[in-house]
């Protein structure tokens, strides 16, 4: 028996491939399911990257389980979660957990705060609701320095405690969404900031996608494009017009470049490491 499932999108992404392959038979599908709410009864948990919603969708058919998206860091233990009971918002990371204060801080010129919020209620300031900014954490859960490291902890922190994240979201609909790594998941095309997480969900949903990774490229014109980078299922074929053609999404989010692979370059905790895709295709 299991009470907790834990894994990162890529292991449930590999699961349902394997299922996939080896459970067509109505009757083996049938076992499955059972299986996994007999002998899994609690919960099944997905974190570490951001979960695609075909991913999610696609898990809770073949097991009846809804995976439970949350969000943390080594730094700070876990800080954010959807309800163990209750609805559960794909693609949100949910409210604080006990103990953790939150807020949003945007760091243009100088730093306005969005949000600021516990466990008990999250203010939203002067109309910003959905106004995206760093995600920043203070609590008794958080770390308190690197090791021998203490220019990176000072950088590391508000004068007043707040950590730095690094993580860029959104706090809307009652609930907060991360919309990727600031230095590397927020791309800067044409004067627009855009999520490159909210670009790959879509494309994950793709009949002919795998795998996919959203990255910036260097442009002289825009800043930066966006562009995709694709691992196909095997012996299917894919073209940016097709992509194009296929896709429905604002026009400024739309790849405008796209490279395919035949595997994605995966690192500890089913991670991709964009700079080194950037570096990889766009060295130039």
């Amino acid at each position: 028996m299991v009470n907790v499932f834990m894994a990162v999108p890529t292991i449930y992404s590999e699961l349902i491939r394997h299922y996939e392959q080896h459970f067509s038979q109505p009757h083996d599908q049938d076992f499955v399911r059972a299986a996994c709410k007999e002998r899994i009864r609690q919960l099944m948990v997905s974190g570490s990257s951001a979960l695609p919603q075909p991913t999610l969708l696609r898990w809770e058919e073949i097991t009846g389980h809804t995976l439970l998206e949350r969000y943390g860091m080594t730094e700070i233990g876990m800080a954010l979660s959807n309800p163990l009971e209750g609805p559960r918002i794909p693609g949100a990371v949910g409210v604080h957990l006990p103990g953790v204060e939150v807020c949003i801080v945007m760091t243009k010129a100088a730093s306005t705060t969005v949000a600021e919020g516990n466990s008990r209620e999250t203010q939203v300031f002067s109309a910003l609701e959905g106004k995206e900014g760093e995600l920043m954490v203070r609590g008794d859960q958080v770390f308190t320095e690197y090791w021998n490291k203490p220019e990176a902890t000072r950088e590391s922190f508000t004068e007043d405690g707040w950590f730095k994240t690094g993580d860029t979201v959104v706090y809307t609909d009652g609930v907060y969404w991360i919309m990727g790594r600031t230095s590397v998941d927020i791309i800067k095309s044409g004067g627009y900031r855009i999520s490159a997480l909210e670009v790959q969900r879509p494309l994950l949903a793709h009949p002919d996608t795998t795998d996919v990774a959203v990255i910036g490229a260097r442009d002289a014109t825009w800043g930066q494009k966006v562009t995709s980078v694709v691992q196909l299922k095997r012996g299917r074929s894919m073209t940016l017009s097709e992509l194009k053609t296929w896709e429905h999404m604002s026009p400024y989010t739309i790849p405008t470049g796209l490279v395919l692979v035949e595997e994605m370059p995966w690192i500890q905790m089913g991670k991709v490491k964009k700079k080194d895709l950037v570096k990889h295709f766009f060295s130039s």
